[in-house]
């Protein structure tokens, strides 16, 4: 419990510092971007455009920080309504679909009967994104990802299983965490995100691993309780 509330008191000041410093930074860098864009079009330069496409590419890799910090924001607030998990869902699935097709992956649905809840929708979109993106990334060439959802113990429960080959304990340890990533080109905000999104539905997240795969759990309280 301690160590949960450690990491949602890490996620609000996250958020906080987006706030504070994402605006006079997207100023700077859009600026800084528009200068190369213009250099790189010069045909005197054209030898070196390449560089210039590479500083581009990390400054809209930057900016997309600011994006995540602020969705952290608990200055922005959620518009909840009452909604059902499994039409949020169908909505974003072709989308969601023609991800994992792309990367020779499939997506299957399992959805069961389940109450309304209060939700909004745009943040619960984010998470979907966020976690069924992770999961097509760990699953191998032709496996299948699964998105169930099903009514348990009072609570409305999203799961997202991947067929990768599971999470090692030390890294278990540390998903949450901003800025920690196995990825790449990965920016280490997407599962804070979740996170973020989660605890301001008042939800909890849970995962269960094994060498046959993860599965991300999202618990939301029905109300019934």
């Amino acid at each position: 419990m301690e160590e949960e509330m450690a990491k949602l008191d890490r996620l609000k000041l996250i958020g906080q510092m987006g706030v504070g410093i994402s605006h006079e930074f997207r100023n700077s860098i859009t600026t800084v971007r528009g200068f190369i864009q213009m250099l790189s079009g010069r045909s005197e330069l054209s030898q070196i455009k390449e560089y210039f496409d590479i500083m581009i590419e990390e400054i809209d890799r930057s900016d997309s920080i600011i994006t995540e910090f602020l969705a952290l924001s608990k200055n922005k607030a959620l518009i909840l309504k009452k909604d059902n998990i499994n039409t949020c869902i169908n909505r974003i699935f072709p989308m969601i679909h023609a991800g994992a097709y792309n990367d020779g992956k499939d997506i299957k649905l399992e959805l069961s009967n389940v109450p309304d809840i209060d939700l909004d929708e745009s943040a619960l979109r984010q998470l979907l994104i966020n976690l069924t993106r992770n999961a097509i990334e760990a699953s191998p060439l032709n496996g299948t990802v699964t998105i169930k959802t099903y009514y348990e113990d009072e609570e409305v429960v999203l799961q997202i299983k991947d067929e990768g080959k599971g999470i090692e304990e030390t890294i278990l340890k540390e998903i949450g965490t901003p800025f920690f990533t196995t990825k790449e080109s990965g920016t280490g905000m997407g599962l804070v995100i979740c996170y973020s999104i989660a605890e301001r539905h008042n939800a909890k997240i849970t995962i269960d691993t094994g060498l046959n795969g993860t599965s991300f759990y999202v618990r939301f309280n029905s109300g019934d309780r």
